[in-house]
């Protein structure tokens, strides 16, 4: 059984921290949700989940993937160090690592967007290109171990590649 990361902060977009959440069991891997503490953080909607762990507590080599779930999450999840060098380390070892919606700004803090093919939520479109990203409208995109996806409407296609990349 391999363990995936899933980042969680207030605002989360229910459907895309429940999905991969649920996905990922179901494939027989255990999930984990990870916030900036380990306490619980509520949804767009109001919906409370425990982040299990924080970032800071998680070796990165315990860990087979991360998932990035939207909403305004990221935008909070973006602010701490501990965050973005998980998803820099995650990177770094090639580990498939899925991001949707508004994830692409945690990508565009740790660093890791230049040069990657990708998508995200329309809106940040200019966000992702100014940081050198190549963006796609179209989903999922899969570059290496990164696979990205604009928002829910993806989410039947989005976590397939990347439950592939786990193995």
């Amino acid at each position: 059984m391999k363990k995936v990361a899933i980042l969680i902060e207030d605002l989360f977009n229910e459907h895309e921290l429940l999905y991969p959440y649920y996905r990922v069991q179901e494939a027989g891997h255990a999930a984990v949700l990870v916030g900036p503490e380990a306490k619980a953080y509520k949804s767009k909607a109001g919906l409370s989940m425990p982040a299990e762990v924080a970032a800071g507590a998680l070796d990165p080599a315990e860990i087979a993937g991360l998932v990035i779930p939207g909403g305004y999450a990221p935008d909070r999840l973006r602010r701490h160090a501990a965050i973005l060098e998980l998803v820099r380390a995650v990177d770094r070892a090639k580990k498939p690592l899925a991001a949707i919606c508004h994830a692409g700004w945690v990508m565009i803090s740790a660093g890791i967007v230049k040069g990657r093919r990708l998508t995200g939520y329309f809106s940040i479109k200019d966000d992702l290109v100014n940081a050198g990203a190549l963006y796609l409208d179209e989903a999922p995109v899969v570059d290496g171990n990164l696979v990205t996806a604009r928002d829910p409407g993806d989410l039947p296609v989005w976590l397939g590649p990347f439950l592939k990349l786990l193995g």
